[in-house]
């Protein structure tokens, strides 16, 4: 394994992290400064919508009225121990692994998007809202849209090479 095989999977991750991390700053400040708080706005009629919340608790608003004192810290906790592990899970990923890389890097930077509005705000901004018919998906943001399709491709990438997911070197 020579040093640029290395460095090129480190400059992947933080390309793909940073690009996220940077995209969802970019969004949420958009939003939060050019949206009142709950406004929606149509893009595609009972599709698409573009709203305003603030989410206190973590995915699809679970523990938003729990724990007040204790949600922030407990959820910067849960989400640094995420980061740390997912810093480790990198470092034994063959750098040849271009996708699983990427995609890890995606959750990477989607937890510290995410992260980040905890710290600033105490709670996520979400914006993107999607609807179909009598179905609606809860408002979510480029971090979490980052997060699951990361997610996604590691669960993909784990049931087409179950060996090579385990020995990931």
């Amino acid at each position: 394994m020579s040093a640029w095989h290395v460095s090129r999977k480190w400059l992947i991750v933080c390309g793909v992290a940073g690009a996220v991390i940077v995209l969802d700053r970019l969004t949420k400040t958009v939003v939060a400064s050019h949206m009142e708080l709950h406004q929606s706005i149509p893009v595609i009629e009972s599709f698409v919508a573009l709203t305003y919340v603030r989410n206190p608790g973590v995915a699809f608003g679970l523990l938003a009225g729990r724990w007040l004192a204790f949600r922030v810290p407990l959820l910067l906790g849960v989400s640094g121990f995420a980061v740390t592990m997912l810093v480790w899970f990198l470092r034994g990923i063959a750098p040849r692994r271009h996708l699983l890389v990427a995609a890890c890097a995606a959750v990477l930077g989607g937890a510290i998007g995410n992260m980040i509005d905890r710290v600033a705000f105490g709670e996520v901004i979400d914006f993107v809202d999607l609807s179909l018919g009598p179905y609606h998906w809860p408002a979510f943001n480029v971090a979490d849209a980052a997060i699951t399709l990361g997610v996604a491709v590691l669960c993909l990438d784990a049931l087409r090479n179950p060996a090579s997911s385990r020995a990931l070197s």
